[in-house]
């Protein structure tokens, strides 16, 4: 079959499955059109909503260590601020250069494009060491390394070492105007920038997505509900977690390479606590077990802050209002709004059997891998490494019961190794019967 014949039969299967409900197609499709609709809109809602995007792949990355892996970090605004001073470091230092090296009128563009890959490196490089520190340590533990970790960065942005950091001042951006084939366009430009930014958290959230439906996230979810039986299944929970730290610490990066673009300033505060906890609300507002959880709350948490500022009685008092509202959502949506949702939805419109589809797919179907090779398959349980719970196991087939590796136990067990089942049976060995 020729490439074209089967992008074509891609396009056709897409646009059926658009046609066919509410599909995640569809969804995709709306929200396209929404974010061109909304380029048109009144200057200022295209940029909180540009500053909404930032924040949610902000609480995604973070989201991939705490919701997947079960890790609590108060330090991921020390990643938020890396990456934008990696860009602002950049965009001051080394324009000149650049601009002698490929010329004035593309020098902003590609400067803005080796900033932004710095940040990104300088995160990954200081991700690795502390990453592999902290994830020694569990629960309040590793929260509280983390806020220490975060600290110290924002001390030693503060410190202004060699004239680098520009201490409480932060350091000024300035993408500037790019020029080819006698056109001009600003990076800048809210406009401009809004689909930059739509381009760049689009393909963060798909690649983040991709991560957590891959083998390695997987494993995560196994390593988030027990560790210890993760491990007892021969899985190296501290290398995971440092890999899932290191892929979280460079999302969030991306992010704040972009909110340095949108607020034109790489400032120290992007690192202090406060910064990091606007991830953790944003997630536990969303619903930390879905993976659209964070993005959300990201949207929760901005529009609500944004709407409370409209009355200046409000504003005056925001955290009071803002923090009945966390409790609200705690106390009645334990899951999240995004939990919250699905619950109205089977109460209005009824189950439809996907309940799960929108997390890590609890309640339905689910076929676990390792290494591409499918291990065990589960009905309405859970299956692991060929360890299926109240489900079927390939490899060993047990009905209401547990098969691991051909082992069934209170079960009927097919070409398995060891059968012990609920009911006596007399040996009849050497009776001649």
């Amino acid at each position: 079959m020729s490439a074209d014949t089967e992008s074509a039969g891609r396009v056709r299967e897409f646009g059926t499955a658009v046609a066919d409900g509410w599909t995640r197609e569809r969804f995709g499709v709306l929200a396209a059109v929404g974010a061109i609709l909304l380029s048109f809109g009144p200057s200022f809602q295209v940029f909180l909503f540009t500053e909404f995007l930032i924040i949610a792949l902000f609480a995604l990355g973070f989201n991939l260590l705490y919701g997947y892996t079960g890790l609590l970090s108060f330090g991921h605004g020390m990643f938020y601020a890396g990456g934008a001073y990696g860009l602002a470091i950049v965009l001051r230092d080394l324009t000149p250069f650049v601009a002698d090296v490929v010329g004035a009128g593309l020098a902003p563009l590609v400067t803005f494009g080796l900033g932004a890959f710095a940040g990104v490196a300088l995160v990954v490089v200081v991700a690795i060491p502390v990453g592999w520190l902290s994830v020694r340590l569990e629960e309040i533990y590793f929260a509280l390394i983390t806020l220490a970790f975060g600290m110290l960065a924002f001390s030693f942005i503060i410190q202004n070492p060699g004239g680098l950091t520009n201490g409480t001042d932060g350091i000024i951006i300035l993408l500037g105007t790019v020029e080819v084939a006698g056109m001009e366009f600003r990076i800048g430009d809210r406009r401009l920038y809004y689909f930059l930014t739509v381009g760049v958290v689009a393909t963060g959230i798909y690649a983040v997505w991709r991560i957590v439906n891959s083998p390695f996230g997987t494993v995560c979810k196994a390593i988030r509900e027990s560790p210890d039986r993760a491990a007892a299944l021969g899985i190296d929970v501290t290398h995971h977690r440092w890999m899932t730290f290191i892929l979280s610490a460079a999302v969030v990066a991306v992010a704040g390479v972009l909110r340095a673009g949108l607020a034109s300033v790489a400032s120290p505060y992007l690192s202090h606590w406060s910064t990091s906890a606007i991830a953790v609300v944003a997630t536990v507002i969303g619903g930390a077990t879905y993976f659209a959880g964070p993005i959300v709350g990201a949207f929760v948490y901005l529009y609500v802050r944004w709407g409370i500022s409209r009355f200046p009685a409000l504003e005056a008092h925001w955290e009071l209002f803002f923090g009945a509202l966390l409790i609200g959502i705690v106390l009645y949506f334990k899951a999240g709004a995004v939990g919250g949702l699905l619950l109205l939805r089977d109460r209005f419109f009824g189950d439809d059997g996907d309940e799960g589809s929108g997390g890590d797919g609890d309640g339905g179907d689910a076929v676990a891998t390792d290494g591409g090779e499918t291990v065990a398959t589960a009905t309405d349980g859970t299956a692991t490494d060929g360890t299926a719970t109240g489900a079927t196991a390939t490899d060993g087939t047990a009905t209401d019961g547990t098969a691991t590796d051909g082992t069934a136990t209170g079960a009927t067990a097919t070409d398995a190794g060891v059968a012990d089942t609920d009911r006596t049976t007399d040996d009849h060995r050497g009776e001649g019967s």
